[in-house]
């Protein structure tokens, strides 16, 4: 293992960070604040960020004062070290400025108040940066701006990838520096647009900056505010989904807003590349001969079927169900009646109907995250089919988490293969996408990818047991954080928030989006002691 390459590389990265946190900071001085410059330097949210800027700033520094820059072999332990290191310190850095203003607010009390503190700020930029979107945060619209921007920030950095925008930026990386894009950037495939790794990442965040200021523009078209328009996009584009309200796109009450970013979600889910191919060089016939794209359109048009046809004919859930949904908070049966009868309206015609059944299905896929309505309210079969849809994500190469559409296809093709094996013994059968057939190394570490997440979920399903009361809630809180997606059922549903999970649960599911973001085999390479020796 080439320590010296990834101390330098990981250096780069925290001048990275540091220039980024420059840009919330200077939020501050168009804020209203009751001190003048520079007294209120003083404050928690704004020291917070001078702390962060000057030590990853300094430490970035003392890292890249190393004689050895490149490294000597091809070797996929120091990309994926990079990648998992990288990640986890840029979220040390970067939860800085929320650990201050926590510990400012005195957000908690008692001998652990500083590791409680920390422990919500490293779990809300781990959220953000991952693209999660699950928030500690009880009352968001109370939060100074610049901090609102720095977690919507995060995400967008995220989104894309920190790693990718360091080989843009920092092209010098090395000979492998393909190892790091691979080891980040979501999916079985990393296609490259150019021989160059730093034109490929540059063309990519070129289009992923472009639909996000499109997205922003459309957004303010409606109404929104230049800040709520940005960090929505933001939230958008990455598929975090992060806001700067507390009831989330609800709170906006636009059907143009919901249409808006129902498009957009749909757009981050799907690959990149496709943007790229349709964008710059017009290969409309993409659309069609991509078969990832093609179940990915089939599967929400699915999902969106039968999810509005249930509302049409079922309506929400028992009154009995609703009232027995665990919540940190009891409802009142008063509190329950008014939930019920805010829903009910929602589900009223039709039209509604589609339209919330269309933005909850994309914002379940596609991972991000954003609610325009209580969907734990929704009918039983509803809610299975929202935490079964959790597992499938975005198109490979797109901003969005789950297991991706492309393994889903692969594992299925799989398992169809094995029952015509055992009709047709003599007959050798190929997993086939695009008629094409998959190369049986790729068909077996997809299928052990797949059977692995499904034992992380399942294993820290267990362990979450251990801090929540509530079954539903602990699995889909785990569920909605291995796949980045921040909403879940029950105590941590759509309404709700992970403010009341124990400090020992916060770092199971930090964990959890740190794997899932990721996927998995990244993290576990590098933190496999075989893999440090030499």
């Amino acid at each position: 293992m080439n320590i010296h390459f990834i101390r330098y590389s990981i250096g780069k990265l925290l001048q990275l960070l540091s220039f980024s946190l420059l840009i919330p900071a200077t939020i501050a001085f168009f804020e209203p604040h009751a001190e003048p410059f520079p007294a209120f330097l003083s404050d928690g949210s704004m020291l917070g960020f001078l702390i962060a800027i000057v030590l990853s700033f300094v430490t970035g520094m003392i890292l890249t004062l190393l004689p050895q820059k490149h490294m000597d072999e091809k070797n996929v332990r120091e990309g994926f070290a990079i990648v998992t290191i990288g990640w986890l310190l840029l979220t040390v850095f970067g939860s800085i400025p929320l650990f201050v203003y926590f510990i400012d607010t005195g957000a908690h009390t008692g001998p652990l108040a500083w590791w409680q503190c920390f422990t919500d700020a490293f779990f809300e930029v781990m959220s953000g940066f991952t693209t999660t979107g699950a928030t500690i945060l009880t009352d968001i619209e109370v939060v100074p701006k610049r901090l609102l921007f720095w977690r919507s920030l995060t995400h967008w950095l995220g989104g894309m990838g920190i790693v990718t925008l360091g080989l843009a930026v920092f092209p010098a990386f090395g000979v492998n520096a393909y190892q790091m894009f691979r080891g980040e950037v979501p999916g079985p495939t990393t296609e490259r647009l150019k021989p160059s790794l730093a034109q490929t990442a540059k063309i990519l965040w070129g289009v992923y900056a472009g639909l996000t200021l499109f997205e922003a523009l459309l957004l303010m078209l409606g109404g929104m505010s230049l800040f709520d328009a940005i960090c929505h996009a933001f939230g958008t584009m990455a598929t975090g989904g992060f806001s700067t309200r507390n009831a989330s796109i609800a709170a906006f009450k636009s059907a143009y807003i919901d249409w808006v970013i129902t498009f957009f979600m749909f757009l981050a889910g799907v690959n990149f590349i496709i943007h790229y191919q349709l964008i710059f060089l017009r290969k409309w016939d993409v659309l069609k001969s991509n078969h990832e794209f093609r179940f990915y359109v089939i599967i929400l048009g699915a999902a969106i079927v039968v999810i509005s046809t249930v509302l049409m004919v079922n309506g929400l859930n028992r009154r009995d169900e609703i009232a027995r949904s665990y919540r940190i908070t009891p409802l009142s049966s008063e509190q329950v009646e008014q939930k019920i009868n805010v829903e009910e309206e929602r589900i009223g015609t039709v039209g509604s109907t589609i339209r919330y059944a269309v933005f909850q299905v994309l914002s379940i896929v596609t991972t991000t995250g954003f609610c325009t309505a209580d969907f734990d309210m929704w009918p039983g079969i509803v809610r299975l089919l929202l935490v079964l849809l959790m597992f499938f994500g975005g198109c490979a190469g797109s901003t969005g988490g789950g297991i991706k559409m492309i393994r889903i296809m692969v594992v299925l093709k799989a398992a169809w293969r094995e029952v015509l094996s055992i009709i047709q013994p003599r007959q050798i059968i190929n997993v086939r996408i695009a008629d094409k057939s998959v190369d049986e190394r790729q068909v077996r570490t997809i299928v052990g990818f797949f059977s692995l997440f499904l034992l992380c979920t399942a294993g820290f399903s267990l362990i979450m047991t251990l801090f929540i009361p509530d079954f539903t809630t602990a699995i889909t809180s785990v569920v909605a954080t291995i796949c980045n997606i921040g909403p879940g059922l029950s105590g941590v549903g759509a309404v709700e928030n992970y403010a009341w999970i124990p400090t020992g649960g916060k770092w199971v599911l930090s964990l959890c989006m740190l794997l899932g973001r990721l996927e998995l085999y990244t993290v576990l390479v590098a933190l496999v002691p075989a893999s440090w020796r030499n």
